[in-house]
Parts: C-alpha cells; sequence; structure tokens
C-alpha cells in the first residue's frame, strides 16, 4: 500500500515533491494565533441589561468592549473622552480560582469577583434608602 493514487495504464510514477512540506504539529499550534476571549450572547445580555438601567439613570453614556486573549473587558464611561468608571471582565483563568468575572472601578480596585455573572452584577444594584415625611 502507498499513499500515491492508482496510476492508469501509460501514467509516469513520477510524484513532484516541490509543493510538499512537513510541518511539525506542536510548533504549529504554538505559532497559531489562540482565538480571543469573548462574552456569549447571554453574557451580553445581562451586562447590556445593566448598562441600559444605568443610561436611563444618567450614570452611564458610552461603552466599549474589547477582546484579548487572555479576557474579555466591557468598560462603560460617564464622558467617552475620559477613563471607564468600571470595567467588567472575563478572565477565563480565574475560573478555578476566585470566578472569571469581576468589576474594577476606576482605581483599578476590585469591587466583586465570582464564578458567574448575575451574582457579580448585584454590585450595580442600588440600595433602597428610606426617605423622610
Amino acid at each position: 500500500m502507498t499513499d500515491t493514487p492508482d496510476l492508469r495504464r501509460g501514467d509516469s510514477r513520477s510524484v513532484d515533491n516541490s509543493s510538499s512540506t512537513v510541518v511539525d504539529l506542536k510548533e504549529y499550534k504554538q505559532n497559531k494565533d489562540p482565538v480571543p476571549v469573548t462574552f456569549h450572547r447571554r453574557e451580553l445580555d445581562q451586562i447590556l441589561w445593566i448598562y441600559g438601567r444605568m443610561v436611563g439613570e444618567g450614570e452611564w453614556k458610552d461603552y466599549a468592549i474589547d477582546h484579548t486573549k487572555e479576557k474579555a473587558v466591557f468598560s462603560v464611561f460617564k464622558r467617552s473622552g475620559e477613563m471607564p468608571l468600571f470595567r467588567i471582565e472575563k478572565n477565563p483563568k480565574l475560573a478555578a480560582k476566585q470566578g472569571a468575572y469581576s468589576v474594577v472601578n476606576v482605581n483599578g480596585m476590585i469591587l466583586k469577583r465570582g464564578h458567574e455573572l448575575g451574582p457579580v452584577l448585584k454590585v450595580f444594584d442600588k440600595a433602597l434608602k428610606l426617605v423622610d415625611k
């Protein structure tokens, strides 16, 4: 058995090896660009629901989404020319440890971290206050 196709009567047995190259699979996988981390549709639905509520309250004005090799980041801004007020980050490398999701403020302090996005986003829920009559 050979890897070459069967030849018909009268065809030549010469094979052109100039176009075939041998590639080390391990090296190929290391050089291949990794797929960036992204938010899934349900995660974006939860984030955009909070974003819409905060825009309605006049707290937030703009947002940006970044997808890198290590993490996905949803940044929210009060004005588009400033530093983000908050960053909602998804870092899969931390999923087994502290949780893949976190909310970071403008100073870089982590406000809340967890394994599921819903409870982490509760940091944006406002507590009800007692109003005197």
